[in-house]
């Protein structure tokens, strides 16, 4: 008479799922890995605020900059913070294991690039109308485009790249990345996206 496993090997699976689900999912865990990022994405939204201080200069030469910047900011968060939540599903489905060729990378990765520059694009065409628009003085859509292209291109490029380091080292040192990736993207993306402001605006005014 031959002995059924199957009950026991599903018994198994269940035990090994429920202690998966309650080592990431418990309020200790989240808080304890969320909470350091969270930190750093409050004193990182201050940085960004003392670069934007730091632009007087180009605020004044280029009108209309000022109206783009926090949806630039925005728009940065918003694509590169779903990046990071994307390759944090990727890597708990065994979808993305490690840094190669794999097409859920690549596909992630492209498709973000190309959001930011049709976004990036319309952004900059929006910015200009809207302030025409409010009786503000504008630079010009095509300033104001390719400074909103510059910035949000390169900043979405290097986050990129930071996200998708963060999302599979977070994973090998036992960290969950949809409670890390997230805060510390958006952090990282507020710095180097004025930074990638300032830098487009110093290049426009050179031209």
């Amino acid at each position: 008479m031959a002995y059924d496993t199957s009950d026991e090997d599903e018994e198994y699976e269940i035990e090994v799922v429920e202690e998966y689900i309650g080592d990431y999912g418990s309020v200790r865990s989240i808080v304890r890995e969320a909470l350091p990022f969270e930190l750093m994405a409050t004193i990182g939204g201050v940085i960004s605020g003392l670069i934007l201080s730091g632009m007087s200069n180009e605020l004044s030469l280029i009108p209309g900059l000022i109206v783009i910047t926090p949806a630039v900011l925005g728009m940065r968060g918003n694509i590169s913070c779903t990046l990071g939540s994307r390759l944090g599903s990727a890597i708990h489905m065994g979808l993305i294991t490690k840094i190669d060729r794999n097409p859920e990378l690549i596909n992630n990765v492209a498709g973000s690039l190309l959001l930011s520059t049709i976004m990036s694009a319309i952004l900059g065409i929006a910015g200009h109308f809207i302030t025409i628009a409010l009786g503000m003085q504008s630079a010009g859509a095509i300033t104001l485009t390719l400074i909103a292209v510059l910035a949000g291109v390169s900043s979405g490029l290097l986050l990129s790249v930071v996200a998708v380091l963060l999302a599979l080292g977070m994973f090998r040192f036992g960290f969950d990345p949809d409670n890390v990736v997230t805060p510390a993207i958006a952090t990282i993306g507020d710095i180097v996206s004025m930074i990638m402001i300032f830098l487009a605006a110093k290049v426009v005014l050179m031209i």
